[in-house]
């Protein structure tokens, strides 16, 4: 008999325990996958910023590490038109930044781009066969998600409403990631339209897990032992985590964001877009507290990170964290400097003595 109490997440995708590794574009690397896929979980590749051939070498060298699953994940964003108007707007409000560093107010420096899930990437999966194929911003077009499924791969997808979870299962995923509002980096909303109204995790949790018939990966603010078993308690099949990672010595992280996480307290993250264009939540800097947060004139995701791109060089150099995103989950100070394995580990092992005491128990209403 299964330690588990609910096994459906380990029989679909095949491993030993109910931790999938949150595919963090940027923070995320091949070793920190491997090191999650040998604890037992399922190790994660974030996509969105890699070529196709980079994607290729780095499953090659998780195959040859490890033999386990592995999760591919792509955003799902729709590429926006230029707008110069906006655009301009948004160089006017970083002007006094520029002058303060002595950089042209007409600088021009390549901005890391974050590719959607095409065609291109549609035939590396049907190459590649991960067992494991998930989505942020919704899902693909339906002509290539019924090339993934062709290809053998389990479709996920995260929701932050229920009303998103029942959209996902009605096209066919897998299993729904119920991403609380506690959660690191990119808001996977696609439906949602406001930030207001976001949920937390364990009140989203259990709404989801009542609403759809597929599994639930709880996501968001869960980083040791007790959230696991908490999530498990609520009707989560499973946990994704992600921030609980970042000081692992796999991640790819820098000295300066690994620093502030170190020091960053429970309240000092907060959802913004300035970084990128679209709600995502980090360690609050400089930029986040002079201007806000959240500013409307900030250009659509994917493309206002050209306009920082030219300040971040100097002022990390000057060892300072004012310009550059510090994603982090409000659970920071729960993230330990472990080896990743050794932390997947743990982790598992604690929560299994936890669900073996006299009196406990986890699992939950699913429809």
């Amino acid at each position: 008999m299964s330690a588990w109490p609910d096994t459906r997440i380990l029989d679909l995708f095949q491993i030993d325990v109910p931790i999938v590794l949150a595919p963090m574009a940027g923070a995320g690397s091949v070793d920190l996958a491997i090191a999650v896929a040998r604890a037992g979980g399922l190790g994660s590749l974030a996509c969105a910023m890699l070529e196709a051939e980079q994607i290729r070498q780095q499953i090659g060298q998780f195959r040859a590490a490890v033999r386990a699953p592995i999760n591919l994940n792509f955003f799902c964003h729709t590429p926006p038109q230029p707008d110069p108007q906006r655009e301009a707007q948004w160089r006017a409000r970083l002007a006094p930044y520029y002058a303060e560093w002595g950089i042209s107010a007409d600088a021009q420096v390549p901005a890391v781009q974050r590719a959607p899930f095409d065609a291109t990437l549609c035939a590396l999966v049907q190459e590649c066969k991960p067992e494991v194929v998930s989505f942020h911003f919704g899902l693909p077009a339906p002509d290539l998600l019924a090339r993934v499924r062709a290809a053998g791969a389990k479709i996920l997808s995260s929701a932050t409403t229920v009303h998103e979870a029942r959209w996902l299962q009605e096209r066919g995923v897998d299993a729904v990631i119920a991403m609380g509002n506690e959660a690191g980096g990119h808001r996977g909303m696609f439906l949602a339209q406001t930030l207001e109204s976001q949920v937390g995790t364990f009140a989203l949790v259990p709404q989801v897990a009542d609403a759809v018939r597929v599994p639930v990966i709880a996501a968001g603010g869960i980083g040791d032992a007790r959230g696991l078993v908490a999530a498990l308690a609520l009707g989560a099949s499973a946990v994704q985590m992600g921030t609980a990672y970042l000081l692992a010595p796999e991640a790819k992280i820098s000295a300066l964001h690994r620093a502030a996480l170190k020091q960053a307290s429970d309240a000092d993250t907060a959802l913004t877009n300035l970084f990128s264009g679209r709600p995502a939540r980090g360690i609050v800097n400089r930029l986040m507290r002079e201007i806000g947060p959240m500013n409307p004139c900030v250009p659509a995701f994917p493309l206002a990170g050209a306009a920082l791109a030219p300040l971040r060089a100097p002022t990390e150099s000057a060892g300072r964290t004012d310009f550059i995103s510090l994603w982090s989950g409000q659970a920071g100070r729960l993230a330990t400097q472990d080896g990743a394995e050794t932390i997947t580990r743990r982790i598992a092992t604690q929560a299994q003595a936890q669900l073996a005491r006299p009196g406990q128990s986890a699992g939950g209403a699913h429809g």
